[in-house]
């Protein structure tokens, strides 16, 4: 999902990041794998940004940066990823600006987390 998301292959991107939500969640809802999971919609909302759906990739985004994190390395390099479309294709639009300012919050609260 990873390698495919960084290359551009963005349908493999999606198919693998929606296998990877469908395997990391129970039938009840509950996640089994929140960090994957958290990873899994930063690349399903990277891949809604470069076809130009902003509303999905600003769900997707949001819904990563959701609950408690342990471990944050690799959610810091899928966040930087969409940080970047999000800069790159919608700089003037409210909805990146306010999820832009979210991930520097973020950032301060967890120096390390996300420099912009």
């Amino acid at each position: 999902m990873d390698c495919y998301r960084l290359v551009g292959e963005d349908k493999l991107a999606r198919t693998l990041a929606e296998e990877v939500l469908r395997a990391g969640t129970d039938f009840d809802g509950t996640e089994r794998s929140p960090m994957r999971n958290a990873e899994a919609r930063v690349t399903l909302g990277v891949t809604a940004a470069r076809e130009g759906d902003l509303e999905q990739a600003l769900i997707m985004g949001e819904r990563a940066l959701e609950g408690d994190r342990q471990s944050v390395p690799s959610l810091i390099m899928t966040s930087r990823e969409l940080a970047a479309e999000m800069k790159r294709r919608y700089a003037a639009e409210p909805g990146a600006r306010d999820y832009l300012a979210r991930l520097q919050a973020l950032g301060q609260e967890k120096p390390g987390f996300l420099p912009l």
